[in-house]
């Protein structure tokens, strides 16, 4: 019985490892980080995506000009802008990064890019895979950070996510088996796992963190989770004056609004799915998804990006010129953090902070009882000005 339907997903489930042994060999290759200092020139790609994405994007990239000036006209920055990343261009090619796109990304070394669509089931949209879990995969960019930071609360988080492996590895690759069963795969490697987990504990080491929290439910998903837990406590021990304690996603939920705890915790390393998911809840605490940015980096390339998605809606009902750029400028600034510009990311978090407060003389609603998108720009470089005739 079933017998055609269990070799057909058998023969399906040997072309995906057949595949994901290949990557391994490949993320094993690439030892080294990219040396920004020794680049004569940083080119910035700046891919709007879809939705809001090209409007947040755009603002994002007009602020990182006007603070980049001096580097741009002296030849050592180059913006380039990179079209193609709609979802319609994406389903005319039936990829979920077409390759002439893919081409252009990868001329660049770090990548502003604004959200894209990804189709899901019941929505009458092709099977086409995440953009960003695609990019992700294509650049190997291995480690998704995203920072929270609520200084009245005591919260000063920073969250290493594991960004090509997990549940998210081969995300449209699972399989019917019948009409009464269907599989997805989650995939944990030595190489994926090590890698990310020290660059949470070296960025902890080097920002004066004392805790690494490894999140995971390996008392359950006891394989790929208890791999990835085992690996990266054997990472943390050679990092003997980090703390490292251990949380389930399930009670971890928990403890980030609990308000004796949470101040607790310092630096986070986890899954992919856990990590979208808790990341979410915790930008939350400083206002939203709209509030927060996120760096994907790996050793050859970097993206910089919003945590929240297209937002189709406002577009349909004609509301994306209110759109708020904030997540785009906070990816922005751990873009410049990221390629050396140490003052300019402090000026342009200072800016941030002085226009997203509550007291802010502009608000951004997104609607039009609040400030349209490039007004809110233009309320940065103008708060930036001030920053520095100070």
């Amino acid at each position: 019985m079933y017998t055609k339907e269990i070799e057909a997903a058998a023969e399906h489930f040997k072309k995906l490892l057949a595949e994901q042994l290949e990557r391994n060999e490949k993320i094993k290759a690439t030892k080294e980080f990219v040396d920004y200092d020794a680049l004569n020139t940083i080119v910035i790609g700046v891919c709007g995506g879809d939705g809001i994405g090209p409007i947040i994007t755009k603002e994002a990239a007009r602020v990182l000009e006007f603070l980049l000036k001096e580097d741009v006209d002296a030849g050592k920055i180059e913006f380039r802008v990179i079209e193609g990343l709609t979802i319609e261009n994406r389903i005319a090619h039936m990829k979920a990064i077409p390759d002439d796109v893919l081409e252009e990304l990868k001329k660049c070394h770090v990548i502003l890019k604004g959200p894209t669509t990804t189709p899901q089931a019941g929505d009458g949209l092709p099977n086409i895979e995440s953009a960003n879990v695609a990019m992700r995969k294509a650049l190997d960019l291995f480690a998704n950070v995203r920072p929270v930071k609520v200084p009245e609360e005591g919260i000063d988080w920073t969250f290493f996510r594991e960004n090509t492996e997990g549940a998210y590895a081969v995300g449209s690759k699972g399989v019917n088996v019948t009409d009464d069963l269907a599989m997805d795969f989650v995939v944990t490697t030595t190489e994926g796992t090590e890698r990310v987990a020290r660059l949470a504990y070296d960025y902890a080491k080097r920002n004066g963190k004392e805790r690494v929290s490894i999140i995971q439910k390996a008392n359950v998903i006891k394989t790929t989770d208890g791999k990835f837990l085992n690996l990266c406590r054997e990472v943390g021990k050679e990092y003997p004056d980090i703390m490292t304690d251990e949380w389930y996603i399930d009670i971890m939920t928990a403890k980030l609004i609990d308000k004796k705890r949470r101040m607790d915790f310092k630096v986070f390393v986890l899954p992919n799915l856990y990590g979208d998911i808790i990341t979410d809840e915790a930008a939350e605490f400083q206002g939203g998804v709209g509030t927060a940015g996120s760096a994907n980096l790996g050793k050859r390339y970097a993206m910089f990006e919003a945590i929240h998605g297209s937002a189709p809606r406002m577009v349909k009902e004609g509301r994306a010129a209110y759109a708020d750029p904030c997540s785009m400028l906070r990816a922005a600034v751990m873009l410049l953090s990221h390629i050396g510009r140490q003052k300019e990311s402090a000026a342009l978090e200072q800016a941030l902070d002085i226009c997203m407060a509550p007291d802010a003389a502009l608000k951004i609603t997104g609607r039009p009882d609040g400030c349209t998108c490039e007004d809110f720009g233009n309320y940065v470089m103008q708060t930036l000005t001030t920053i520095r005739n100070k």
